[in-house]
């Protein structure tokens, strides 16, 4: 399978020499295409510092983040606007859509600025829609839509370019738990279906769950891995709160 990212000895300090913190401790993984891995740990253990530098919203200290063979720490400028616009899909907590536009427009606006003929957005909007059961509200506003309805739209926003890697920072956190299980079912089909490769930050075992792989960061470290194989999505569940509760305190808040 083909290596969709690779983080290599990767490290991130914040402060300066008199008050240094070392957010991420010499961190190294691989994430190969068709992946659904989860990334779980305490508050302040380093998770959503890392998703930041293999976003590129951070810049790493030392070490190296290549996706799909392309070093991204070393990007500047243009070149990494364009790395972010083609390559990248993101998925945020608080969905970050356009309140002035309507869904479809949310959604057509990457393909828009890639310079994609009218016809064809149309023609992928009208098939991502689908998938993710958005059809009926592609004319509506933010502002008219449920919290589960903008976070389905965000993530048609996010794979309708077809990136070679798709970011969700804490997906479910802002959802009802019926809403979450819609949108964690619909990315589960996005991943089985379409093949996407997707990168979760998540605090929530039953989010977890529906990833192939859990990596558990504590201090800035990988902790341990948890990896799914033939288990039934219950049976992984347990074995991920057998490492929480392994973890103990540490990890109290990240059910």
């Amino acid at each position: 399978m083909e290596k969709i990212l690779k983080v290599s000895n990767v490290e991130k300090y914040y402060g300066n020499r008199g008050n240094l913190t070392k957010a991420i401790n010499n961190i190294s993984f691989d994430v190969v295409e068709g992946e659904f891995v989860g990334i779980m740990g305490a508050s302040g253990s380093g998770k959503t510092t890392l998703l930041n530098c293999i976003s590129t919203i951070d810049k790493v200290t030392s070490g190296h983040i290549l996706i799909n063979d392309t070093d991204v720490t070393e990007l500047k400028g243009n070149q990494l606007n364009k790395f972010r616009r083609e390559d990248l899909g993101f998925i945020f907590q608080d969905f970050n859509l356009l309140d002035t536009l309507t869904a479809y427009e949310n959604i057509a606006l990457a393909l828009t600025i890639q310079g994609v003929k009218p016809k064809q957005i149309e023609e992928r909007i009208r098939s991502i829609a689908k998938t993710l059961d958005i059809s009926k509200i592609l004319k509506k506003y933010p502002y008219q839509l449920s919290g589960g309805q903008k976070q389905r739209v965000a993530a048609a926003r996010a794979i309708i370019t077809n990136p070679k890697l798709i970011l969700a920072d804490e997906p479910t956190g802002a959802l009802d738990s019926k809403s979450s299980r819609m949108l964690l079912e619909k990315l589960n089909e996005l991943n089985k279906d379409l093949k996407a490769t997707i990168l979760m930050v998540t605090h929530d075992a039953f989010t977890a769950s529906y990833c192939s792989r859990i990596l558990f960061i504590k201090d800035g470290k990988i902790f341990t891995e948890l990896v799914k194989g033939d288990d039934s999505r219950k049976e992984f569940f347990d074995k991920i709160i057998d490492v929480v509760t392994l973890l103990g305190g540490d990890m109290n808040d990240a059910l």
